[in-house]
């Protein structure tokens, strides 16, 4: 089931507007909207502005115009049980943003919520966290179980991590089959890597092949012309900042 179950990207990857899955990795290419808990596509982010939309260009709810007003924001989701509301409050504490004291413990209380709600970004940061032992006793099998439990749900960073472990104990096999289905989704990392397994020889020339072309399908599949659009623009803002 490990290596049958997550080779898609899951939903909260996809923009809500142009429903194309996001470029890895996401934090790169996106914006997130605390009204509506969505992450935007650059491209879409970029469109909308450019049509004089100034508002959410999803949900057209006013941006806040302090701390506090964001945080109540997502503290009014967080009273519905909203998954992914519970998981980034959990940021902002891990951050100490919006006025908030950081508190490693009060976000993992969160994240273990949001993950028993449904939240595969939660999984995904509580398998670094116990991992790590950040803020909480270390734990790397119940790390280890997090991100198995996030990749068999499409979390490419999650199953990124388990081929990391796996090539680290030279299970060359097993990491590679991971590192396969997540530069399949556009993780450049796992295809690099396999790439250095392929040199090393633990790898075939046939399964690089395999990844290389998984890799440039998902990069193609993700472009649009206003994703290049503000892919450049960013690009240029900061090379002359």
């Amino acid at each position: 089931q490990l290596y049958s179950q997550g080779h898609g990207r899951p939903e909260g990857d996809f923009c809500p507007i142009c429903t194309l899955p996001i470029p890895l990795p996401m934090e790169n290419h996106s914006i997130f909207k605390n009204c509506c808990m969505k992450l935007i596509c650059h491209g879409c982010n970029m469109a909308a502005k450019k049509r004089g939309l100034l508002d959410c260009p999803f949900c057209r709810t006013r941006y806040p115009d302090n701390y506090a007003d964001t945080l109540a924001m997502i503290q009014a989701r967080v009273s519905k049980k909203d998954p992914e509301a519970i998981f980034h409050l959990g940021v902002k504490f891990v951050h100490g943003q919006l006025g908030l004291q950081k508190d490693t413990r009060k976000a993992v209380e969160l994240w273990t919520e949001a993950a028993e709600l449904g939240s595969i970004e939660a999984l995904n940061s509580l398998g670094g966290t116990y991992y790590s032992g950040n803020g909480v006793q270390q734990d790397k099998a119940k790390g280890v179980e997090f991100w198995t439990k996030a990749a068999m749900q499409g979390r490419d960073q999650s199953r990124y991590n388990l081929g990391c472990l796996e090539g680290q104990q030279g299970n060359f096999n097993r990491a590679v089959r991971h590192f396969l289905i997540s530069a399949k989704m556009g993780n450049k990392n796992s295809l690099e890597i396999i790439q250095k397994i392929f040199m090393a020889g633990h790898a075939t020339k046939e399964q690089y092949a395999q990844a290389l072309k998984g890799y440039q399908d998902a990069v193609e599949e993700m472009k649009t012309p206003d994703r290049v659009e503000a892919v450049r623009r960013r690009y240029h803002e900061c090379r002359w900042q």
